[in-house]
């Protein structure tokens, strides 16, 4: 079931990718090189991420991690890796980031209906799993848990509409690609404080302190954006004529 989700939702993003390159002129052989370069990319960055939690590489490299960060990250490089390969210049960021946001909104389904949905929470939204749920004591005791796929599905389709907004008004290349990565990575810093990862110190997760360093950076290339005014078409009002 997961893997399904995980194709439906690749399946997804490539769908999105290929219609807005269409809208935006931008289809060609060089852009869709790129696709290819953030798949094999992706591929290998999961099972990769895998390799701190799992010793025996064989099972790592056939089954995979299930790693998102790691699929981003690897998709990322796979992406730069390409360009530099087929010595392609052009801005892909923008074409990649709706794509993504909807891709990852599907692929969470499947997140949603196999793993453990988070810590156990009090609040009246909190969820059961079935006790055969792996790595999971909260389902074993029948205890609610945070929906943290869940807020993820609903933080990437708020995201996907966003970007749909945001590009009728952002002229700067790359920008929304900035703008979305930015947002999920804040957001999945903070969400892991309701996931059932495994805290490794000072009661952060693994996945929190690799985000760490990319806020960081990415708070200074926000900073940088807005002194040279490339997100100010976000906040102007609309002229009437």
């Amino acid at each position: 079931m997961h893997e399904l989700f995980v194709a439906l939702g690749v399946l997804t993003a490539s769908i999105v990718f290929v219609r807005e390159a269409r809208r935006r002129g931008a289809l060609n052989e060089q852009s869709l090189a790129t696709v290819t370069g953030a798949l094999v990319g992706g591929a290998i960055g999961m099972r990769l991420a895998g390799v701190a939690e799992s010793l025996d590489l064989g099972e790592l490299w056939l089954y995979g991690s299930r790693s998102i960060l790691g699929g981003l990250t690897g998709a990322y490089v796979g992406v730069l890796i390409t360009k530099k390969i087929i010595k392609y210049h052009g801005k892909t960021g923008d074409l990649f980031a709706p794509a993504v946001a909807l891709g990852m909104a599907v692929g969470r389904i499947g997140c949603h209906l196999t793993e453990a949905p988070g810590r156990p929470t009090t609040l009246p939204w909190g969820i059961h799993a079935p006790a055969t749920t792996p790595e999971c004591p909260a389902c074993l005791t029948g205890e609610p848990m945070h929906p943290s796929f869940i807020y993820e599905i609903v933080f990437h389709l708020a995201a996907f509409a966003a970007i749909v907004w945001a590009s009728k008004r952002l002229t700067q290349p790359g920008e929304l690609f900035t703008l979305y990565v930015a947002a999920y990575a804040a957001f999945r810093f903070l969400v892991e404080f309701t996931r059932a990862n495994e805290t490794v110190w000072l009661d952060l997760t693994r996945p929190q302190w690799f985000l760490l360093p990319g806020l960081v950076l990415l708070a200074i290339r926000l900073w940088y954006g807005n002194r040279r005014g490339y997100y100010t078409p976000l906040f102007a009002r609309k002229v009437q004529a």
